[in-house]
């Protein structure tokens, strides 16, 4: 157990180089080569389209995005509010998706330079703060200032609860899907330490699962967060 803490250790440890004064770490070489790889399959699977889908490639994604579009729809009223708002919400789906899968390859979570970026409260509290804000800016553009109504709604005295509500929501996205990955991290690294053959796997497919499930649940809260913000009424 003390082995497993250590490599965890050294794994979330300091720096692996600066660059221009700035600490570049695990999270961050891993978040560059997340983000090249979604640029990559972006740019390949958006050559040559058709309006009638021949690709498989094409195909796969178009089925994607559009149960997810479906799915996010069902829950901000329809699918043309869907449809505006998932540049964002669509890019934190698969950019969270793939984070959390990539702590499931090996190597990843114990060795200097590979670590799932969700794995850290730095990169999870960074995506609930552009969450946080890009409600309160959709809000404000939806309504103007009388979107600020709402947070003296029903009555003035409780202004200082809706602040603390609006608040607690990013602490909340944040530490979830954070507290979610890095035990997960944790618990697959410490079996896989004391028996590194067959034992783990049960784990990594539970992790599979708990991968998709949390990207789910982060985007879904966001979604539920500006149709909130935007509402008519």
């Amino acid at each position: 157990m003390s082995q497993t803490m250590m490599i965890l250790a050294s794994a979330h440890g300091g720096p692996l180089f600066s660059i221009m004064g700035l600490e570049v770490n695990s999270i961050t070489t891993t978040t560059w080569g997340i983000m090249a790889l979604l640029v990559l399959v972006c740019t390949l699977v958006t050559r040559d389209l058709k309006i009638i889908p021949q690709k498989r490639s094409q195909i796969t994604v178009e089925l994607a995005v559009d149960t997810l579009m479906t799915f996010l729809g069902s829950i901000m009223g329809s699918k043309e509010k869907a449809m505006k708002y998932f540049p964002l919400l669509g890019s934190l789906f698969f950019i969270i998706l793939i984070s959390n899968y990539s702590g499931l390859l090996p190597g990843f979570g114990h060795t200097p330079g590979l670590q799932a970026p969700t794995s850290a409260l730095s990169f999870t509290a960074a995506l609930a703060i552009v969450v946080f804000f890009s409600t309160h800016i959709q809000g404000v553009r939806a309504k103007g200032l009388r979107y600020f109504k709402h947070f003296i709604d029903p009555h003035p005295l409780m202004l200082p609860l809706n602040l603390m509500e609006e608040l607690v929501k990013p602490l909340s996205l944040s530490l979830r899907l954070y507290g979610n990955i890095y035990g997960e991290e944790t618990l697959v690294a410490s079996i896989f330490a004391m028996a590194p053959l067959f034992i783990p796997l049960p784990f990594m497919f539970l992790g599979i699962f708990f991968g998709f499930i949390q990207a789910l649940v982060f985007t879904l809260l966001t979604a539920t967060y500006l149709a909130s913000a935007t509402a008519g009424h």
